[in-house]
């Protein structure tokens, strides 16, 4: 598999992580940054194992 890099953005909301990967649209949640890069990482792999043939576009 092409190993590609992607954007992590985290914010807090209340008690917990929220975090989104633009490039690809997913998001999750989590108690800590660890917890949060894990679950995001874990959702953006299931969605591109759905989507393989999914074109990222990137701006510049």
């Amino acid at each position: 598999m092409q190993e590609r890099i992607f954007t992590a953005v985290i914010h807090r909301e209340d008690d917990l992580y929220v975090a989104e990967c633009p490039e690809v649209g997913t998001v999750s949640q989590g108690n800590n940054i660890e917890e949060i890069i894990g679950n995001l990482r874990e959702a953006t792999e299931l969605y591109l194992e759905e989507f393989p043939n999914l074109k990222i576009f990137y701006m510049e």
